[in-house]
Formats: structure tokens, C-alpha cells, sequence
């Protein structure tokens, strides 16, 4: 990350960036869209969330489904197919050893995000992993940026000025 993204990054989260372990996925646009996060924060803090998605209009969009109840949705569907559910639980053993390649975290040990495996509690953070680890590994994510559509076409979220 340089200091560019580290700026587009703070514009985009309207503060500063924490514990920022590398931009996990870009943007058609190119800006980033989805950091890869330390498990510990710099303050000590264990931090689950791997993949943090830091693009506003995709968040704004997010929220909107989350609002419209399609986390609901998503966890009937988790009880009724068995093909799902193991998808999702592969993706919940996907995104714990992405975290453990960035490092060990005791306290959050087989913790992943957004629910996984049994849950659906955080559509972001579906979506966040699905872009960083591409189309395939997490079917929910999947769903998520296929309904989002095409969220970059308007252009850049967020611009910013490289610091002096």
C-alpha cells in the first residue's frame, strides 16, 4: 500500500486506516475496494475481520440489502441446502487461513466473519471476502456483488490528494 491508497483509503472510511496488512482487491476503477486487515489491531485489539471493504458505495448498497432482509434470506437457505451450507463452511476454512497466513490471534482462534459457517450476520463482509478471493470461494459474497451490480461504473468513490 502507498501512500495514495493509504489516502483514497482514509477518504473513503472518513478516518484513518488501522492495522492495514495490504489491499486485498482493487476496484475496476482502481482504487481499493477491500483491505486485508491484521488480525491485531496496532493497539492490541484482535480484529476478525480479514477482508474489510472500504468502498462507501458498495456499503451503502449493502446496507440497503441487509435493510431489505435478504440476511434472512441467505439463513433460511443455509438450513434447507446442504450444498450451500458446505460451500459457506468452506468459506468460513478459507477465510480463517488467509487470516492465519497474516498471523495467529489466540483470542479469535476459528472465529471468521460475517457469521460463517452457520450464520449470516454481515453481508460487507461476504462481499469483502468474495472480492478479495475471487468468484468461487464464497457463495453468499458471490450473491451479494451479483446483485450489487456493476456499484464502480459511476466512477471513483473516493479521491484524494497524495500527502505532502
Amino acid at each position: 500500500m502507498d501512500a495514495h491508497d493509504e489516502a483514497v483509503i482514509a477518504a473513503q472510511l472518513k478516518r484513518p486506516p488501522r492495522g492495514v496488512a495490504g489491499i486485498a482487491h482493487r476496484c475496476p476503477c482502481g482504487n481499493p475496494d477491500v483491505v486485508a486487515t491484521e488480525p491485531r489491531l496496532p493497539d492490541g485489539t484482535p480484529f476478525p475481520t480479514t477482508y474489510y471493504l472500504t468502498c462507501p458505495r458498495a456499503a451503502s448498497l449493502i446496507g440497503t440489502l441487509e435493510a431489505d432482509g435478504v440476511m434472512r434470506t441467505m439463513q433460511a437457505r443455509l438450513g434447507e441446502d446442504a450444498e450451500l451450507a458446505a460451500a459457506y463452511r468452506a468459506a468460513h476454512e478459507h477465510y480463517l487461513a488467509a487470516r492465519a497466513a497474516l498471523g495467529e490471534v489466540p483470542e479469535i482462534e476459528g472465529v471468521s466473519a460475517g457469521g460463517m459457517p452457520d450464520r449470516v450476520k454481515c453481508l460487507h463482509v461476504l462481499a469483502g471476502h468474495a472480492l478479495a478471493a475471487g468468484p468461487g470461494v464464497n457463495p453468499l459474497g458471490d450473491e451479494v456483488l451479483a446483485t450489487l451490480g456493476e456499484f464502480w461504473a459511476k466512477g471513483p468513490c473516493a479521491t484524494a490528494e497524495e500527502p505532502a
